[in-house]
């Protein structure tokens, strides 16, 4: 797997090997920031990468200009394949690195993000409260993006918080964006 464009274009990215992670396809990422390139800019954007795994989707952004990128994995292999990936891009300074549940980050936070990737596992029940979580707190910022990636099981759908939409489709994965309502004020 390799970065698709940007100051780390056509490095590759490092991943476990076996299943327990699932990485974003070159195909699926490369769509996500082709239609986020239209929403927004990535120069001096900070991501956050939930269920980062490899860290594939965090090292595009900071590919892209991403000043800062924050990492959060709970697998213990995946998070030594992130540190290498950030360390063979030699970007440790523009990054933050966590071993932890991904909820758990969500609840404990008072960080904001003009883009947050979540690519939770497609068993992962909790997966639908993640948009509402997100907007409710402010974790994304008035005008960025949320981008969950999951299953066809799990509907997902405009509500007061934020708004849903466009989705894209790619076999079994769906890819659905988020943006949070204007004027909306982060809960306390």
């Amino acid at each position: 797997m390799r970065v698709i464009t940007g100051m780390y274009r056509g490095r590759t990215i490092n991943t476990v090997k076996d299943l327990s992670v699932r990485p974003a396809t070159e195909r699926v990422r490369q769509t996500i920031f082709n239609m986020l390139a239209n929403r927004m800019e990535f120069e001096g954007a900070r991501v956050l990468d939930l269920f980062a795994g490899s860290g594939s989707l965090g090292l595009e952004a900071l590919s892209r200009g991403a000043v800062h990128a924050t990492f959060v994995e709970q697998g213990s292999d995946a998070v030594e394949y992130i540190e290498r990936n950030v360390r063979a891009f030699r970007c440790e300074e523009r990054t933050e690195i966590l071993e932890m549940d991904a909820m758990r980050y969500l609840d404990s936070t008072q960080g904001q993000f003009d883009l947050v990737f979540a690519d939770p596992p497609y068993s992962f029940e909790p997966t639908a409260l993640i948009p509402e979580i997100i907007c409710d707190k402010g974790i994304v910022r008035p005008g960025g993006y949320l981008v969950v990636e999951h299953a066809g099981e799990v509907t997902l759908h405009t509500t007061s918080s934020y708004t849903a939409g466009p989705t894209k489709k790619f076999g079994r994965t769906i890819v659905t964006f988020f943006q949070p309502t204007t004027g909306r004020i982060p809960a306390p």
